[in-house]
Order: structure tokens, then C-alpha cells, then sequence
């Protein structure tokens, strides 16, 4: 089903296409631990930004693989690009309006704090 993501401002609005029961996901990373957002994971082709693509920024750390976006004007992480996965994307479930009509299953925890790609062979 199709939602619209929206920054704080409304300046950022991307579409997103959802199935029904939707998994949310809070992680243990240094920065998701910070922001506290609670998640879901998309694919990449499931994403489409229709509003405020000046107003995105990203920011990347550590290895520069995972990219995380943000409205520049009101501050709002709105969604990422996945290290584990470079073509899934985290969405932040708080900033879709309406989520009466999706099945959202018990939280899960990732623990991005031992991240799987930082363990040395």
C-alpha cells in the first residue's frame, strides 16, 4: 500500500509502497541508540522522493557504506541506506501520518553495536 513520509516542515515527502504488517525495528548503533527512532526496512525500489530534494542532507560515519538522511530545514531523520544492505533502506515509522491501516509485528532489536561487517577474521 502507498504511504507519504514526511519531514517535520513537510519540505521533504517521499512515497513509499508498504506491504500490510510491516516489521518495526529499533537498533543499538552509537547513532540510532542517540536519535531513538523506531523502524522498517524497505527495498530500494519500494522508495521514491517526490518533495524536497535540496532540503535532503545525508550523513555518513565509520565506514561511509550506511547513509543517513535528514531535512536540512527542520532536522528530521526521515529514512537511511543500510550498511548491511545497500539497496534496503531504514524508514522512520514516525513520520508517516497514517499508520492505522498496517499491521505493525512486535518490535525487534538489531544490534547494530556489534555490527556483523566491523567483527575481524
Amino acid at each position: 500500500m502507498k504511504k507519504i513520509l514526511k519531514c517535520h516542515c513537510n519540505k521533504v515527502q517521499i512515497e513509499l509502497e508498504l506491504e500490510e504488517t510491516i516489521t518495526s525495528i529499533k537498533c543499538n548503533c552509537s547513532i540510532c541508540i542517540r536519535r531513538n527512532a523506531v523502524m522498517t526496512v524497505i527495498d530500494e525500489k519500494n522508495l521514491k522522493l517526490i518533495r524536497g530534494k535540496d532540503w535532503l542532507k545525508s550523513y555518513k560515519f565509520h565506514t561511509k557504506v550506511a547513509e543517513h538522511f535528514f531535512c536540512s530545514k527542520c532536522g528530521i531523520y526521515t529514512h537511511h541506506k543500510q550498511r548491511r544492505d545497500p539497496s534496503k533502506y531504514g524508514i522512520n515509522l514516525s513520520c508517516i501520518e497514517i499508520l492505522d491501516d498496517i499491521k505493525i509485528s512486535d518490535e525487534k532489536l538489531l544490534d547494530g553495536k556489534n555490527h556483523p561487517l566491523d567483527k575481524n577474521d
